[in-house]
């Protein structure tokens, strides 16, 4: 079996262990592992390769990035114009109206990706260059989103600790595969939870941990020079020209 046939049937095996989980949660949970599958599959088999010596790690889906199209940190015009991911988008099968999953025609730009993205792409022009020598996933891939009218997007860390432990355990193992399968020098943190899930993985052993500035608007020190910070932060690491 080929690395991309590999990495593909983990994360099919991922998506539907996911989806068999039960929550108390009382609102909407979206898996774009089962909806936006054929366009995560043609990421996986572009954007992540076995050369690349850094993997970067988010900590789960956003309501108008991944939720929509299936892309870690997916920006839609990131996701249709840099890294061309256009496959076949579907829907949830159970929609909060204030978050409809439009796909690749969602008008709201993720500002989380954008930034991340655009990182990369002042970098490397070609997303199939970026592909060489980096890759992006997310820790968990369900997004959860409170009922109410401003569908609030809660985080996996504050689900209730049995609940969030059956998850995280889920997760742990897809990150250690994935680890093991791809085999990067590095690991880097999208924010301190998921680099904390990498210190926590057995697959972490002998490779460099560290994190960048979470890119959410939500974050103070990510609307105050978050590219210069993290640019300075991946060349103290050596893994930045």
């Amino acid at each position: 079996m080929s690395f991309s046939t590999d990495l593909i049937s983990l994360t099919q095996s991922f998506g539907r262990d996911c989806s068999a989980l039960e929550f108390s949660f009382d609102g909407y949970i979206y898996n774009p592992l089962d909806y936006a599958w054929d366009n995560h599959r043609f990421y996986l088999e572009n954007y992540v390769k076995d050369t690349a010596s850094v993997l970067f790690l988010g900590m789960n889906p956003g309501p108008f990035g991944m939720m929509q199209n299936g892309i870690p940190f997916g920006e839609t015009e990131t996701v249709k114009t840099y890294l061309k991911c256009t496959q076949k988008i579907g829907k949830p099968e159970k929609e909060h109206p204030g978050r409809a999953v439009l796909g690749l025609d969602c008008p709201k730009s993720e500002v989380s990706g954008k930034r991340l993205w655009g990182l990369m792409k002042s970098a490397f022009p070609h997303a199939s260059d970026f592909a060489k020598k980096y890759c992006i996933f997310n820790y968990c891939p369900l997004g959860f989103l409170l009922s109410t009218p401003t569908a609030k997007n809660v985080t996996p860390d504050h689900l209730p600790s049995e609940e969030r432990k059956r998850l995280e355990e889920l997760c742990d193992r897809y990150l250690e595969q994935v680890i093991d399968l791809v085999k990067p020098d590095f690991l880097i943190g999208v924010g301190k939870y998921a680099e904390k899930r990498l210190l926590l993985n057995p697959a972490s052993k002998g490779r460099v941990v560290s994190s960048i500035i979470h890119p959410s608007p939500g974050n103070p020190q990510a609307n105050n020079g978050w590219q210069e910070k993290t640019t300075e932060k991946l060349r103290s690491l050596g893994i930045w020209n």
